[in-house]
């Protein structure tokens, strides 16, 4: 199976310095008020159920908004930017009833993405990279939403794999440079994702890296379905993903022993794009650019780091401060893959020599 050359130059990259992700979506979006009108435009003019807040749709309705997001997060340092493809998946839409247009959603969020990438690259001559964002869905594989009823599951196996396959085929169709599988809660969604896109990559006939990024919960250290960092790393590993990494959670303060532990497991390359911050009492995020770059820019010193960026809360001016924050500082080298065998329940069972 051919692998596309964005493995070679996205390796060359981390390998070289400190890369730079955009920061949060949503943030952008939400600046420009967008009305209900906006979100239907006139394709869904008389769709039965309410699309605000779907960002997703925007790449079809109106993309002239979605690209220019991108286009901010480039002029602002970013190396890659993710799709606005978050919650496209035949799972998620189903709560819009727009199910059916996932594929549609999918490549028109690639091309978004892409022409802002080209535009950039045309301006500079600097490569640029496009991933493929995705969520972790709305319905998770290892939790009841049925506090009565322990053993009930909202969603299959089939059904959580076929929509992450069929989001996957468009942005890969599309030509984006990876696929970045991100806030991941359940690590059984993510595993399901991992399948999906070893099935997809066979049938097209060609690999793109794929990128996993998981969420912590609490303090704990632990994801939402219970596991820890140790335990999610053990079970990701025999998919052999390009990087592993933190976002969203805590914002990147209280992220810190985690970025470490994460950075001494992994035998990848290690990413990390935190909250700016914790939401206030109304949901805002309040970390400043310098806050958010003076903490990502110690992770990145201390060797921590091979691309740092935003999340929730995030924004250009995050980006910018970001992207000066790490610059010159050492890209983590990842250490020689561990000999042994290692499992995982919601805890770590290693099986080694040593």
């Amino acid at each position: 199976m051919r692998k596309t050359d964005s493995f070679g130059e996205l390796a060359a990259l981390f390998a070289e310095r400190v890369a730079v992700l955009d920061g949060a979506t949503g943030s952008l979006l939400q600046r420009h008020n967008l009305s209900e009108a906006d979100f239907r435009g006139g394709r869904f003019a008389a769709h039965p159920r309410d699309l605000r807040g779907n960002n997703d749709v925007l790449n079809l309705t109106r993309p002239e908004i979605v690209e220019g997001v991108h286009a901010a997060y480039f002029e602002a340092g970013a190396d890659m930017v993710e799709t606005n493809t978050f919650n496209s998946t035949s799972v998620s839409q189903a709560d819009y009833g727009l199910e059916g247009i996932v594929a549609e959603l999918n490549t028109a969020g690639a091309a978004c993405a892409l022409r802002a990438a080209r535009a950039a690259e045309r301006r500079d001559g600097r490569r640029r990279f496009v991933a493929g964002s995705i969520g972790p869905l709305n319905r998770t594989l290892s939790l009841s939403p049925d506090v009565n009823r322990p053993e009930f599951r909202a969603v299959t196996w089939e059904q959580v794999a076929g929509a992450y396959a069929e989001q996957m085929r468009a942005l890969v169709t599309a030509g984006v440079d990876a696929l970045l599988i991100e806030t991941v809660f359940d690590t059984l969604n993510a595993k399901a994702a991992l399948f999906a896109s070893e099935t997809v990559f066979g049938e097209l006939g060609r690999r793109v890296p794929v990128m996993v990024s998981a969420t912590i919960a609490d303090a704990s250290g632990r994801l939402l379905s219970g596991q820890t960092l140790e335990a999610f790393y053990n079970s990701v590993r025999p998919a052999e993903p390009f990087s592993v990494g933190l976002n969203c959670s805590l914002g990147g303060a209280a992220m810190r022993p985690f970025v470490e532990e994460l950075s001494r497991l992994a035998e990848c390359f290690v990413t990390c794009h935190p909250n700016a911050g914790l939401p206030n009492a109304l949901g805002a995020y309040e970390e400043t650019p310098e806050q958010m770059a003076a903490v990502l820019g110690g992770f990145a010193r201390e060797g921590w780091l091979n691309m740092a960026g935003g999340c929730c809360g995030s924004t250009p001016a995050h980006i910018r401060a970001i992207a000066e924050a790490v610059r010159g500082a050492a890209p983590r080298r990842a250490p020689g893959r561990r000999r042994g065998l290692l499992l995982s329940g919601l805890e770590p069972l290693n099986v080694t020599d040593a």
